[in-house]
């Protein structure tokens, strides 16, 4: 592929602090990055740069080879409460519709509903301020794949967004011929959708090509390299420095170059690679826990007609783990708050039923929206320890820096240091993956295998929920909650089994139905032999048969298309969408084709 842009020199600080200094690297047509880099080290910065929202100090060059379009998915999307989705859409898409004629902003207006639609949001006359959090990144995502944008860049695209939605855009991603570079701590997301991964780290940008495991692995051979080099400088510095220490007539003269080299020698040998990581093993274990956790019996929820829990009872078990999950705005949050007797107060919904909370809990609690710092303290004034903080990734430092100017992970982060030095034995956990970096979801996967308590966790981030749970609770919507026992993965496989094993028992209830009719009702035959049609549906039968052979031709045309050899995104857009169109008529007229054959 050829280099599509050019990056050279660009360099970020926010005052005494740098985020990156002098970097550069090439983005190639069809590249597919994953950015990733701990929280605060300029991840969002560089985004900014490159989508023209920012600017380098350094001055330094982007240049774009060729002239295309960019469309930026930043992580807060700035709408206007009292706007409706489609007016909303409409002033976000001005500028990659201005130059339509009516034909085709008609089609643009169709794409977008398609995407809605895709997208669980069929309903574009609501307004803004109604949206749950994931709705509105829907919008905002919905707005930067109608773009027709030949490099998209995103930052944490699944923050917010229900495992429904998250996949449908993992799919959409995966198959679209773009050109792409985010940010995401989504680690199947980022397998399925990327196709390099780019560090930055210590200053410097790596780029390794394959998924994230090839990453980690090509990532720890770097080091061992980069550490075992500095061995080898270690031990002739050491031979130099019994020269250095010879007589005085040994070091005159022509050995100055060699004095010289000694000092850069000493240099490179004193630098280990390090790597700054959150260390969670001085937290310390959960308090002790009693034999009663939570008992919920015949538990309901209601926001007047709106039904967000009915009937629901369970009791929650010690050292239990587990996963709450659904689409968004479904009651997930809301029943986390009835379970710690925690509702806001302007919350006027009604409650039946009743919940028995153990006397020994402590409870730990970390929300969506729980942060609420106090932004001009420092952060040892919002956590006074040094050894935690330090722990935690805060170096000395970082001390006296003003929550105002931690970045959103770092942020994120110290809210969790304040929630496990309670040291819960109930750990409640909504949405703990949004905001945070890779490397620390991974040493708190690493804790929270360990943690000695009972472990809620409300979550969209699959990976997580594999590593960590063992038994889900399912909020289907209308009060309805399912108990699985088994992963997050599991459950999926058997709701793809479950949905197959429904169209077939389907399909034998059609055929049994026909077959039981009386002799009046269906013309005697044998009944191994397919039953005699009408003229009108003979001729029906004969054209279907023409449409799914065309249907099945343009389908296999389709996914050729899909997999190579487009080069415009416009018209792998139009592709995409004809695709799930076919799949479906071919759906429908071979239904029909089934039931004139019986």
């Amino acid at each position: 592929m050829p280099s599509y842009l050019q990056i050279e020199n660009i360099s970020k600080s926010y005052g005494p602090k740098i985020l990156f200094e002098h970097i550069g690297f090439n983005i190639n047509e069809g590249d597919k990055i994953a950015l990733i880099a701990p929280n605060g080290t300029g991840k969002t910065s560089l985004l900014r740069i490159l989508a023209g929202k920012d600017s380098s100090d350094s001055g330094g060059r982007i240049l774009f080879l060729k002239d295309i379009r960019i469309a930026f998915l930043e992580q807060e999307y700035e709408f206007d409460p009292e706007a409706t989705v489609r007016e909303q859409i409409v002033r976000d898409s001005r500028k990659w519709t201005e130059h339509l004629d009516p034909e085709h902003l008609a089609d643009y207006e169709l794409h977008i509903r398609q995407l809605l639609t895709s997208f669980g949001m069929s309903d574009w006359d609501r307004k803004m301020k109604n949206l749950s959090g994931g709705e509105v990144k829907r919008v905002a995502i919905v707005v930067m794949l109608a773009s027709d944008a030949d490099f998209y860049i995103m930052d944490e695209p699944t923050n917010h967004l229900d495992i429904d939605a998250i996949e449908y855009l993992e799919n959409y991603l995966s198959h679209a011929r773009c050109t792409l570079l985010m940010v995401t701590h989504d680690r199947y997301f980022l397998d399925s959708v990327a196709n390099i991964v780019m560090e930055m780290d210590h200053g410097a940008v790596y780029v390794y090509k394959g998924n994230y495991e090839n990453y980690l692995e090509k990532r720890q051979e770097r080091i061992d390299n980069y550490n075992a080099e500095t061995d080898k400088v270690r031990n002739i510095l050491r031979r130099e420095l019994e020269w250095m220490h010879a007589s005085p007539c040994a070091r005159s003269g022509k050995a100055k170059y060699r004095k010289n080299a000694f000092y850069e020698l000493k240099d490179r040998a004193e630098q280990v690679y390090r790597t700054n990581q959150l260390d969670l093993g001085e937290i310390g274990q959960a308090k002790r826990l009693g034999t009663k956790i939570i008992d919920c019996k015949d538990l309901g929820f209601s926001y007047g007609d709106r039904c967000l829990l009915n009937d629901f009872s369970y009791k929650f078990q010690r050292y239990e783990r587990v996963g709450i999950v659904g689409g968004n705005g479904i009651g997930k949050t809301t029943f986390i708050n009835l379970l710690l007797d925690s509702l806001p107060p302007s919350d006027t919904g009604t409650v039946s039923g009743s919940i028995e909370r153990g006397e020994s809990l402590e409870i730990g609690l970390y929300r969506q929206t729980g942060m609420h710092f106090d932004e001009n303290q420092t952060v040892l004034e919002t956590v006074n320890d040094t050894h935690l903080l330090n722990r935690f990734m805060f170096p000395h430092e970082m001390l006296n820096t003003r929550i105002s100017k931690l970045s959103g992970g770092e942020k994120r982060r110290l809210y969790l240091l304040t929630v496990l030095m309670k040291q819960p034995n109930l750990l409640v956990l909504d949405e703990p993956t949004n905001d945070l970096d890779i490397v620390t979801l991974n040493v708190l996967e690493e804790y929270l295998k360990e943690y000695k308590g009972t472990l809620v966790i409300v979550s969209h981030d699959r990976h997580f929920l594999d590593r960590l749970v063992d038994h889900l609770l399912i909020f289907c919507g209308e009060g309805k909650v399912k108990d699985f026992v088994g992963s997050y993965s599991q459950y999926r496989e058997y709701m793809k089994d479950l949905e197959a094993e429904k169209k077939s028992k389907a399909r034998e209830e059609e055929k049994a139905s026909k077959a039981s009719l009386s002799p009046k009702e269906q013309p005697s035959r044998n009944p191994d032999a397919p039953r005699k049609l009408s003229y009108k549906e003979q001729r029906e039968k004969e054209a279907l048969e023409k449409e799914i052979a065309d249907l099945e031709a343009e389908k296999t045309e389709l996914e050729g298309l899909m997999n190579g050899g487009i080069t415009d995104h416009a018209e792998l857009q139009r592709v995409t969408v004809r695709f799930s169109e076919v799949s479906s008529l071919l759906d429908e007229k071979e239904t029909r084709w089934l039931e004139l054959s019986i």
